[in-house]
């Protein structure tokens, strides 16, 4: 799955794929937001990511989808 982070300040978003289901990255963002001066890390296939939650713009959780091919959409 795919998750996408917003940083604040910061142009690019983050990119993370992780084998972490949906409610598990929810629960990863609700408990660093519950923790004062807190951290959301989130463990990705190549490694660890860490964004201090005073920092953290957004959270999206999206399924990884196939790249569609063509030129239109069915």
């Amino acid at each position: 799955m795919q998750v996408r982070i917003g940083v604040q300040s910061v142009p690019k978003e983050l990119v993370v794929e992780t084998s972490l289901s949906p409610d598990e990255v929810e629960q990863a963002v609700a408990d660093a937001l519950a923790e004062d001066d807190g951290v959301f890390a989130l463990k990705s296939k190549n490694g660890r990511v860490v964004v201090p939650v005073t920092k953290l713009a957004y959270v999206e959780i999206a399924e990884a989808d196939a790249p569609s091919v063509g030129f239109g959409s069915f």
